[in-house]
């Protein structure tokens, strides 16, 4: 059974590494998103991110989908920014395995982020 979600994601200015917003604040780490069942909530966080600005670069939600208990970005390219380049695998987030890497390089998805799509049309 699948089930759709959303997470937030941005890239950190300073340091220009893709980052997910957490209970606490940001990481580096897919595994740690916090995932929002509630659109609105979802929604009321991202405005939060924008005012954030001085740290963040381009915040917006992504489209997750939970499969056998395992989160993965719907959109192929928010799995490549949750996993890291994909010409060298001993760099970024993918280098520590595990369950939430796995789920990540084994899910299908969509070419295009719906939610990406709603925030370029709303430009």
């Amino acid at each position: 059974m699948s089930e759709t979600l959303q997470a937030l994601t941005a890239n950190d200015l300073l340091t220009g590494e893709v980052v997910f917003r957490t209970m606490e604040g940001w990481s580096g780490r897919f595994a740690d998103a916090q995932l929002f069942i509630d659109p609105l909530d979802a929604r009321a966080e991202l405005d939060l991110a924008v005012l954030e600005t001085v740290r963040l670069a381009d915040p917006y939600l992504i489209d997750v989908a939970l499969t056998d208990g395992m989160p993965s970005p719907t959109s192929f390219r928010e799995r490549i920014r949750a996993l890291g380049p994909t010409v060298r695998e001993d760099l970024g987030p993918q280098t520590e395995g595990g369950p939430f890497v796995d789920a990540l390089r084994h899910s299908h998805a969509a070419a295009r982020s719906s939610g990406r799509l709603g925030l370029i049309r709303k430009r």
